[in-house]
Parts: structure tokens; sequence; C-alpha cells
């Protein structure tokens, strides 16, 4: 899972004409060295539930702050 978010990560960087990034479990997502915002963040949310089919946060918010911590939601979501 952790790949796919760094994936998607990537992608979100790349419609930003962000330079690519090193990412890994650690990466802060915001307030962190990466150039996303909140609005980017969602995007990068909403594109791994439609390529995961997963929802983790279908019964509201989870707090998270790197891209361990979010794969890690979408991984407990298919439980």
């Amino acid at each position: 899972m952790i790949d796919l978010v760094i994936a998607e990560l990537q992608r979100v960087l790349a419609a930003k004409d962000a330079a690519p990034a090193a990412i890994g479990a650690d990466t802060v997502l915001l307030d962190g060295d990466l150039p996303i915002d909140s609005l980017d963040l969602a995007t990068l949310v909403v594109a791994l539930e439609e390529e995961t089919g997963r929802e983790p946060f279908k019964a509201g918010f989870r707090m998270f702050k790197t891209v361990g911590e979010l794969a890690a939601l979408f991984e407990a979501a298919a439980s």
C-alpha cells in the first residue's frame, strides 16, 4: 500500500509541475518538505479511494501526518 500512496503522491506533485521528491513512510504530508497543500492532499485521498475501492474516512476523519500513516489507514480499511 505504501508504494501506491507514494506513486499517487508523485502524480499529484507532477500535476503541480513540482520536482519529484524523495518520499518514504516518514515523509510529512502537510507543513513538511513537500510542496502540497490541503487541496492536494484531498486529491491524493480521493485518488487512493478510487484506486483501492477503500474508504478509510467513511466513518469520519482520522488523523494522519505521514505517508506511512495514510497508507496504514487504507490498509486497515480493507479489514
